[in-house]
């Protein structure tokens, strides 16, 4: 379990297929504190860690077909920078909102505007998949816990402040980036409960 606080960024600096899997050599200043089997966000992806090099800052993590298939990971290149976050603490303040580290579909900037103090992004992505967002509701995008702006059928936008610009990779996001989205857990709960009472309604 995460609450969207992103920690630190890591910097992708190997990769290594092996059959369907690919595993992904990462460098961090908290490798050191890292372990394996240990749980770790990757822009809103939860990995295990494998293994740990903290002479050289460095780790890996396994990603399996189904994750590359649902999330940015298969984009990755030596170089990229990802957001990282430990698994919460139960007895820390829960600062974001419940981020479970599952993926539930990738969505396209299609705005970055600069707003003097602050960057407003927006997003757009298939909701034929069923997922929703609703004003002043929380959504995770690569990780970082943020509020909905703005949200329509197909899109939404939120708010960035210069702090989480320059911690994660946001500053990197441009027209045309692909980022993971989860969405708010207990509405992703409400929505499916309210289409299995319309279906049942239907049935009768």
């Amino acid at each position: 379990m995460f609450t969207g606080i992103v920690e630190a960024l890591a910097r992708v600096v190997k990769i290594e297929k092996d059959q369907s899997n690919i595993h992904f050599t990462l460098e961090t200043p908290i490798a050191g504190e890292l372990h394996v089997d240990q749980s770790l966000c990757h822009d809103g992806v939860c990995l295990t860690v494998v293994k740990v090099n903290p002479g050289e800052s460095r780790y890996m993590v396994t990603a399996v077909q189904e994750t590359l298939d649902r999330s940015t990971l298969g984009f990755w290149q030596t170089g990229s920078e990802v957001n990282l976050e430990r698994s919460m603490k139960m007895d820390g303040r829960f600062d974001g909102h419940i981020v479970q580290g599952h993926v539930d579909q990738t969505a396209r900037c299609i705005k970055v505007e600069d707003q003097e103090g602050s960057w407003k992004y927006t997003f757009k992505y298939d909701p034929d998949k069923g997922n929703i967002t609703v004003e002043k509701g929380s959504v995770s995008v690569n990780g970082v816990s943020l509020t909905v702006v703005d949200s329509g059928k197909t899109f939404f936008s939120v708010a960035i402040i210069p702090y989480t610009y320059e911690v994660t990779n946001f500053h990197c996001f441009q027209p045309g980036t692909i980022v993971n989205l989860e969405f708010d857990v207990i509405g992703k709960y409400i929505s499916r409960l309210l289409k299995l009472y319309v279906e049942s309604e239907k049935e009768e």
